[in-house]
């Protein structure tokens, strides 16, 4: 997931992604617990696309109060 690619969705879409990525990071926190985990790289992987999202909606917030 590219910061570009995020920049270009609406705060709806973006809200939606992040969702999908805590449900994402949730289910490979039991897959670890359990054993089950193949790629030990996706956890990070989902945490940092989560992180990502939620700059770009803090940008877009802020821009949108600053027009205001």
């Amino acid at each position: 997931m590219d910061a570009k690619e995020l920049r270009d969705k609406t705060p709806d879409q973006l809200r939606e992604e992040l969702a999908n990525l805590k449900k994402e990071a949730f289910n490979l926190r039991f897959q670890q617990a359990t054993g089950q985990m193949e790629n030990t790289s996706a956890m990070r992987q989902a945490r940092r696309n989560a992180a990502r999202v939620k700059t770009i909606l803090n940008e877009k917030a802020k821009a949108a109060a600053g027009e205001a």
